[in-house]
């Protein structure tokens, strides 16, 4: 398992991206954590098989359809052992 730190910059907010990384983590066996930020950017903790992790990873890349994705920084952590994907609000 490996479990690595998101922040995703662009337009995305206000786009679905955090509903639609949900339904992404659901395919690739992905759990953790998405919340919008006050700084317009939308952060995650992920954690999931290498290959699943790579694969939600070039998802947020692009995002969903009306996004507009300029980076996506990566940070590797510790392995930490998530019960399921949760969107975190407020």
């Amino acid at each position: 398992m490996e479990t690595v730190h998101l922040l995703i910059s662009g337009k995305v907010q206000g786009v679905f991206f955090r509903q639609t990384a949900a339904r992404m983590a659901e395919r690739f066996h992905i759990k953790g954590w998405i919340k919008n930020r006050a700084d317009s950017k939308v952060e995650a903790l992920i954690t999931g098989m290498p290959d699943d992790v790579t694969n939600f990873i070039n998802w947020c890349k692009t995002g969903p359809e009306k996004a507009s994705v300029e980076n996506v920084a990566i940070s590797k952590k510790p392995e930490i052992i998530f019960e399921k994907f949760e969107i975190i609000r407020g």
